[in-house]
């Protein structure tokens, strides 16, 4: 049991200090501060991937009920939620490390609206928080409370879940439509905002 603890919760850790910082990059107003981040969230991301992808692999390739295995067999929820963080988040972070890069030469510079829109894009922070989010079974089980065991208590536990998911993914959506109409040239918002008055 501590054996199996002892691998899930560096695995829970990574991820979670990824969906932190990913959550505050919307918030920062410094281009050298934005590039910094975005590094430290690449190297959260990815070895928070490599971490789960060396515990799942191990778990296929160990036979038995072995520390790995149990480890595995919890983090197989988090498998779809690291996969698109490693598809999708990984290469928008690296592009919005490349942009905030450009400002290297003025690193004084605020942070443009449109680099914090990107920051705030929910496949940036969502994926990431939701493995996060996902790694919470595998810890409960390991602490030796097993929610699948009792019908009453699985279904309200997903109910719970869902609902966060839900409740993060327009977290991040409302975020980033903020930050995108502030991108916009102020001639566009003002002709939006009028063709909004005459409808």
């Amino acid at each position: 049991m501590e054996s199996q603890l002892t691998i899930l919760v560096p695995v829970a850790a990574v991820w979670l200090a990824a969906g932190i910082v990913a959550d505050g990059l919307p918030r920062l107003r410094n281009t050298r501060v934005l590039r910094r981040r975005t590094g430290w969230l690449l190297v959260l991301a990815l070895t928070g991937v490599a971490l789960t992808a060396a515990v799942l692999g191990g778990g296929l390739f160990s036979t038995g009920t072995t520390p790995v295995d149990r480890a595995a067999a919890g983090l197989t929820l988090t498998a779809g939620p690291a996969l698109v963080a490693s598809v999708c988040s990984v290469r928008r972070i690296r592009r919005l490390r490349a942009g905030a890069g450009a400002f290297a030469s003025a690193p004084a510079t605020p942070a443009p609206h449109g680099l914090r829109a990107a920051a705030a894009h929910p496949l940036v922070g969502l994926p990431l928080q939701v493995t996060a989010l996902a790694t919470l079974p595998a810890l409960i089980a390991a602490a030796g409370t097993d929610l699948g065991a009792d019908p009453g208590v699985t279904g309200p536990a997903i109910t719970v879940g869902a609902l966060a998911v839900v409740a993060i993914g327009v977290r991040h959506a409302l975020r980033h439509n903020r930050f995108a109409e502030r991108a916009q040239p102020a001639a566009a918002r003002s002709a939006r905002t009028a063709g909004a008055l005459h409808v």
